[in-house]
């Protein structure tokens, strides 16, 4: 993984994370969260990131993780 892929993945999963918090927080809708991460996937292209789709992170979500 090149340093640019790297920041790329970073980025990504530093924004996933604050959108998922916003969910358990109630502060945000699983809908919307859905969006914010296809957004995020179409800007910053992660690799690792699309391993999981929306419907995981969801659920991740609403474990806590």
């Amino acid at each position: 993984m090149s340093e640019e892929q790297f920041e790329r993945e970073r980025l990504y999963q530093a924004t996933v994370a604050i959108a998922r918090t916003m969910l358990r927080k109630g502060l945000i809708t699983n809908d919307e969260l859905a969006v914010i991460d296809a957004k995020m996937r179409e800007k910053y292209q992660p690799l690792l990131g699309c391993l999981y789709p929306a419907e995981t992170l969801n659920l991740l979500a609403m474990c806590g993780l």
